[in-house]
């Protein structure tokens, strides 16, 4: 018999735990205001619900599939690809290419799509771990790479086209982590 890993009981206080420990940097930094608070809760629900979406379902004592092991691997881009599925990945990606410059301040345009590729890849990884290990349920997908980034990009697309607007760079900038 095999279990199935709850999401809740592990992705809540992980983001707890990250919440507290980015308010006591401020704080110890004295840049603790309420709209860098509200950066630090909306990056920690950000990162718990793609945690909570990409990784989960993970099941414990589950026998192996006998699957090979490129099984739940497709490094063949666009083939077979759904508009749907891109259109999805770049839109969960867009708040993370607004919520990185905020919190990476001084980070170029470059180091954001490379952390947010970063990123890509290791919910990627953990997808194919999880699914040769663990029976999750997910097939790491190089498509979903490619798109993520251009959501990552799409968003910090948006957020420098706000700050072009008159007076909103100054709004912008009280969220951003100095």
């Amino acid at each position: 018999m095999f279990h199935q890993v709850p999401v809740l009981p592990v992705v809540v206080p992980v983001a707890a735990l990250a919440f507290v420990v980015l308010l006591w940097s401020l704080h110890r930094c004295a840049r603790l205001t309420p709209q860098r608070a509200a950066v630090a809760l909306t990056l920690c629900v950000y990162l718990a619900g793609v945690l909570a979406n990409t990784v989960f379902p993970i099941f414990l004592g589950k026998p192996s599939s006998g699957q090979p092991w490129d099984a739940y691997l497709n490094l063949v881009p666009l083939v077979g690809y759904e508009v749907v599925d891109a259109v999805t990945n770049v839109a969960v990606f867009v708040p993370l290419g607004v919520l990185l410059p905020l919190f990476f301040v001084r980070a170029p345009w470059w180091q954001v799509l490379l952390l947010g590729a970063g990123l890509s890849l290791l919910i990627e990884v953990s997808q194919y771990v999880t699914a040769n290990l663990l029976g999750g349920g997910h097939v790491a997908d190089v498509n979903d790479l490619l798109f993520n980034v251009v959501g990552t990009g799409v968003g910090l697309a948006l957020l420098e086209g706000v700050r072009r607007i008159p007076g909103a760079a100054r709004v912008v900038d009280g969220f951003r982590w100095r």
